[in-house]
């Protein structure tokens, strides 16, 4: 039975971290302040730089009454709401680095460079998405649904396999 100690530790911290993040999020952070829109914002200036220097002319439009825009001039413009700001998936890759064992140390490096590549690839998702429905797009929401939520997923998971294999002691 002392054998599952550290497994019943992780599952507890890691959804006990959950639930606060959750709680804290939906009741206070969501509506008293401006995370979501910083975020999205953010994207968007991200998306339109990365835009930019591959040569395209930019289409933006950041307005809280119709909405959050990014796009190739003269294209159809994306828009970029709260639900694909990639902070839920912040959110769930940190309680799981910080829940899951390892040294304090390298928790403090891994936890913002894991954050920082997450942001960035959902960056280069939006700039995917930008270009998808300006050449195709018909094609936008296949992508955005399942191509894109493979891709990112698939990289917390990598994340979460190099914390396991390279940085965590072993259950055992």
């Amino acid at each position: 039975m002392k054998k599952f100690g550290p497994l019943v530790r992780f599952l507890g911290l890691g959804t006990g971290l959950y639930l606060l993040w959750y709680f804290l999020y939906e009741f206070w952070l969501k509506d008293h302040t401006g995370l979501d829109e910083w975020m999205v914002r953010h994207l968007i200036l991200w998306t339109d730089h990365a835009l930019s220097l591959f040569g395209y002319e930019l289409w933006t439009d950041v307005n809280d009454v119709a909405g959050n825009f990014v796009g190739i001039a003269n294209g159809h413009p994306l828009e970029v709401g709260a639900p694909c700001d990639g902070i839920v998936l912040l959110a769930l890759f940190s309680c799981f680095i910080i829940a899951f064992p390892g040294n304090l140390k390298h928790k403090l490096w891994y936890l913002p460079a894991g954050l920082i590549a997450i942001h960035l690839i959902n960056v280069f998702r939006i700039f995917c998405l930008s270009l998808i429905i300006h050449y195709k797009p018909s094609a936008l929401d296949f992508n955005h649904d399942y191509t894109f939520t493979i891709l990112v997923y698939g990289f917390i998971f990598l994340l979460w396999y190099m914390w396991i294999n390279r940085f965590s002691p072993s259950f055992e």
